[in-house]
């Protein structure tokens, strides 16, 4: 199997040290983008404090980073093609990093919401792309072990953000949380010169203008309407009509890329199994288990009254879990196969969803922390399960449409778990003004029925046949007559 086209220009054979260094490169991009979606959640109150604004008026600095990153993150396959994956790496850690900056140096809301939109630009270009090289620099065989070492940043840097937040906020000053990227950035742009490799296509495809006007628009404006999810900021009507809106401009990018040659997202990919399972099934999972990281600090902070480091200290052994996890995982899909492990862990993982709602007033700290780890191991085989076999059956050619495509459902799977879960809490918790055993209550049936959904969602990986992904498994190295 050939791992490059003769139609790509490309560095086709990277030196066996930049190969070594170039998952810890786009680790490292992942996880400062990963990191950032969650360190500034604790710094809300003393970031608003210093710029002299309500605490609510913090929601447009979430969400432009949010809105950002789902309108930019589907032309990232295109420029990478374009202008190579290494000047389109580079030049988004350049722009977070810069964003970064300005964002330190903020002295107003405004400011301070324009300088997170050039950033989520910057973290829109860096996960897609940070893929993308890895596909078409290791052989598929290799890939799940590449992929399990690059996702645990994207696993730990939400547990280390509200941590990180709380000691940054409390020992320094809320500009630092901004500041902290810079150097990281600087390092990280030194090193994509000299070690990534730059693949692009020779002869580029035009940019779909008005499927990125009509996707991005409504993409933009169906994150925007879950960001407000369950405020009063918008009556029932107003936001209706937005989701009406947001549901009429998607059905619209539909229609529009039917008629195309090269649209700005190849739907036609979903034709192929093991990607329409891999993207669909990651999205339902999520619906499911994306509201974990909102709802346990709830439980833990709300309800049993642990101090947000405390809260924070709590989840860090599903980061160990997941370090532990990439050492196994390897083995257990080549015996167990794609289709086995996704449809098992995913029922796992909805029963571990439940067991967290027998945490109460009176359980020891150690049950809490096993469950952790546990919930941590299989959340980590979930992921990288989900995000390898999207290229099981992927030519060379689709693969950075492949990528924006899974990068685009995954940041929208993200935005729906919070979604959902915001949802379930708000149905289940008896007001503002619950006492802490209604709360506990609240949350504890809010998370068995994001549970049962996640047990639901095992339905999409059903379509799997037991062969699905043996590339990048090399299960059938188990079976050498098949």
């Amino acid at each position: 199997m050939e791992n490059t086209m003769a139609s790509q220009s490309a560095v086709a054979n990277p030196s066996a040290a930049s190969k070594r260094l170039l998952p810890w490169l786009v680790a490292v991009a992942f996880f400062m983008e990963s990191l950032d979606t969650t360190i500034l959640n604790t710094a809300v109150p003393a970031i608003s404090a210093a710029l002299g604004v309500a605490p609510l008026s913090m929601k447009a600095v979430l969400a432009s980073y949010t809105l950002s990153l789902a309108v930019f993150i589907p032309i990232s396959g295109w420029m990478a093609d374009r202008f190579g994956t290494r000047r389109v790496f580079a030049s988004a850690i350049g722009l977070f990093t810069l964003g970064s900056l300005l964002c330190g140096l903020s002295g107003n809301i405004h400011l301070l919401v324009a300088c997170r939109i050039l950033q989520g630009c910057g973290g829109a270009m860096m996960v897609p792309v940070g893929r993308l090289t890895l596909v078409r620099t290791f052989a598929k065989a290799d890939l799940l072990r590449t992929m399990s070492f690059v996702s645990i940043p994207a696993l730990v840097a939400p547990m280390l953000g509200p941590i990180a937040g709380g000691l940054i906020v409390g020992y320094l000053h809320w500009r630092f949380i901004f500041f902290l990227n810079i150097p990281i950035g600087i390092a990280g742009l030194i090193l994509v010169y000299i070690h990534l490799p730059d693949y692009r296509e020779e002869q580029s495809h035009p940019l779909d203008v008005v499927g990125l006007i009509l996707f991005g628009s409504g993409v933009a404006l169906l994150s925007y309407v879950l960001e407000i999810f369950g405020e009063h900021t918008l009556s029932a009507p107003d936001i209706s009509g937005l989701l009406a809106l947001s549901v009429i401009l998607l059905g619209g990018y539909w229609f529009h890329a039917k008629s195309l040659a090269f649209p700005l997202l190849q739907l036609k990919l979903f034709t192929i199994r093991t990607f329409r399972a891999a993207v669909s099934g990651s999205f339902f999972t999520r619906l499911g288990i994306g509201g974990v990281p909102f709802l346990l600090p709830l439980l833990y902070q709300v309800g049993l009254g642990f101090t947000p480091i405390e809260s924070g200290l709590l989840v860090m052994p599903q980061a160990i879990a997941a370090m532990t996890m990439k050492t196994i995982m390897p083995g257990l899909l080549r015996r167990v196969g794609y289709r086995g492990v996704l449809i098992s862990n995913t029922l796992v993982l909805g029963l571990l969803l439940m067991a967290f709602a027998t945490i109460g007033l009176r359980t020891p700290v150690w049950v809490i922390i096993l469950q952790a780890f546990f919930y941590g191991a299989f959340t980590s085989l979930q992921y990288t399960s989900m995000n390898t076999l999207v290229y099981a059956d992927i030519s060379e050619q689709n693969t950075s449409s492949a990528s924006s495509i899974a990068s685009t459902m995954q940041q929208m799977s993200i935005s729906f778990g919070v979604a959902a879960a915001g949802l379930a809490t708000a149905f289940f918790v008896p007001g503002t003004h619950s006492n802490r055993t209604e709360m506990i209550e609240g949350i504890h049936k809010a998370l068995i029925s994001l549970g049962i959904l996640t047990i639901v969602s095992t339905i999409v990986f059903h379509s799997l046949k037991t062969g699905d992904g043996d590339d990048v498994s090399q299960h059938k190295v188990l079976h050498p007559g098949g």
